[in-house]
């Protein structure tokens, strides 16, 4: 209607005629005729009503139109927008339905051009701005390259990884066995060494790996790939569920990847993924040194001078991938992990604490705050445990080495140290040797001196036989070694000793005689 008000004007306003209009619009005479016509038979003059917009101006030049377009009965938009949306429906279906219902409705040109302008007011592009050295985007590209094992012929595929810079569209790629969450944590950790610095923000995708749950405005993240992120002092920002556009930037880099990199290995073999990486590695650089074809120079000379200054510095401790586990306190002060035991302070007995792993490390956390840490260990069955995570008791009672208590032992007595030295040389566990040399502080120094002279005459060497001694009061009564050896005799009617046998070598000449009777006399009493 942008011609109708000028062309009104010219006349109304200015006095000039259709020929003059012409030669100042270029609008055919036929139409600046009709509209000085139609704008005569409406009433329209200038200036026009201040109210009066192009639509109401349509209205009044061209009434039978309008009359027309309203008796045809206007397609559900909304209707037609979420049917679309379920499998097997198509904008042929359901106009076919429309026109059941409306015979006289549009025609399916004009039904489906209705839904395609109403569909672009729904769905507003807003164009990104992306500032320098803000924003990460990555993906995995949906084409696979395969691997070939040398030794058993086995296929694998591997998954290219892609991730660039928003401002620049600087690109990295490398090819992992899987996407899984370490293959994601690895690859953003790898980029930023390529790249020799972090961005601001990451914006990946919304699988399970990086996003535990999905949501527009505060997902929850994955804590392993949180963690990295965390590590780089990056923030993460998914892009929004079948929302391509939200990450358009990674978009062209994975199309862009797949034709100038994957494609273009379609025909090599390779052996591992080392090799593969080593081609991929090489293809990249072509792909960020090609030129433009709309804009000076190249992703790369885009990098230089606006993306790489602005980058943040890398962390000083390299990253390592970390596993997150929680686990309960065990009575002895432990914690487990993989079959192995790691010490935690005793005041954390039954409490939950959370396990940040890594290849060589185990970390444990109660909230923020870390309770300990210990060199990852790969035997099980065994434990890991600090002197300063014990109580007291423990650790005096771990600090009782064998030299210090024959230390002891010898400032309480030759017989105290010679059984002492007899137990540890002895028993599996010598700890008992300590139960010992405490019964003096209870008996006295020398009633357990004495007392260990008569167990060792004995050859006793045990904490229960040294106690006996003290309670029975026996620790006076020293034996002599003939003494001790005539105490030991057992005496018994079924045994015969060593006197039998004499008997039995002094009559081996005397023939024997068997007296069936007598012996019967023996057996029956």
């Amino acid at each position: 209607m942008r011609n109708v008000r000028e062309i009104l004007r010219l006349h109304f306003a200015c006095g000039l005629s259709v020929n003059k209009i012409h030669e100042c619009l270029g609008a055919a005479r036929s139409t600046i005729d009709d509209y000085l016509r139609r704008s005569k038979a409406a009433g329209l003059s200038w200036p026009l009503p201040e109210d009066l917009d192009d639509r109401g101006i349509e209205l009044l030049l061209f009434p039978s139109a309008s009359v027309k377009t309203s008796k045809n009965t206007q397609p559900d938009c909304v209707y037609i927008n979420k049917e679309l949306k379920r499998k097997g429906v198509t904008l042929s279906l359901l106009w076919q339905e429309y026109r059941q219902e409306n015979s006289n409705g549009y025609g399916y040109s004009q039904f489906t051009q209705i839904y395609r302008d109403w569909s672009k007011t729904l769905d507003l592009v807003m164009r990104q701005e992306h500032k320098a050295g803000e924003k990460l985007f990555s993906d995995f590209a949906g084409t696979t390259v395969q691997i070939t094992d040398r030794v058993t012929g086995e296929v694998k595929d591997a998954h290219i990884f892609v991730a660039a810079l928003g401002a620049s569209g600087y690109t990295y790629a490398e090819a992992f066995f899987s996407e899984d969450t370490v293959s994601w944590c690895l690859g953003h950790a790898h980029t930023f060494r390529f790249l020799g610095g972090a961005p601001l923000v990451l914006v990946p995708d919304n699988p399970k790996t990086t996003v535990s749950k999905a949501c527009r405005y505060e997902p929850d993240i994955n804590p392993n790939f949180h963690y990295m992120a965390s590590h780089y002092g990056c923030v993460v920002i998914p892009a929004r569920v079948r929302h391509p556009k939200d990450k358009s930037k990674v978009e062209l880099s994975v199309g862009l990847a797949t034709r100038w990199i994957v494609a273009a290995l379609r025909n090599q073999q390779f052996f591992s993924l080392h090799e593969l990486n080593e081609a991929i590695w090489k293809l990249l650089e072509v792909l960020n040194n090609k030129p433009f074809q709309k804009l000076p120079g190249s992703r790369r000379s885009q990098f230089e001078e606006i993306d790489k200054p602005a980058l943040r510095r890398l962390p000083q401790q390299p990253y390592q991938y970390t596993n997150f586990h929680i686990a309960r306190v065990n009575i002895d002060y432990h914690v487990e992990l993989e079959g192995h035991w790691y010490s935690v302070p005793y005041k954390w007995v039954k409490q939950k604490v959370e396990l940040r792993v890594t290849s060589n490390t185990i970390e444990v956390f109660a909230g923020n705050n870390r309770i300990a840490s210990h060199i990852r260990s790969a035997v099980k069955g065994r434990h890991s445990t600090k002197p300063e995570h014990m109580p007291a008791a423990h650790r005096e009672y771990l600090a009782w080495t064998p030299q210090r208590m024959l230390d002891w032992a010898e400032k309480l007595g030759p017989n105290v140290a010679q059984l002492i030295e007899k137990l540890l040389n002895s028993r599996a566990f010598p700890e008992q040797g300590l139960g010992i040399l405490r019964l003096g502080k209870h008996y006295g120094q020398q009633e357990l001196e004495n007392a260990c002279q008569r167990a060792l005459t004995f050859n006793a060497i045990s904490y229960k036989s040294i106690k006996s001694i003290l309670d029975n009061k026996l620790e006076t009564h020293i034996p002599s070694q003939e003494t001790s050896l005539q105490q030991l005799k057992i005496i018994h009617s079924n045994l015969r000793g060593a006197d039998y046998f004499k008997e039995e070598n002094a009559h081996a000449d005397t023939p024997h005689t068997t007296n069936t009777q007598d012996d019967d006399a023996v057996w029956n009493g």
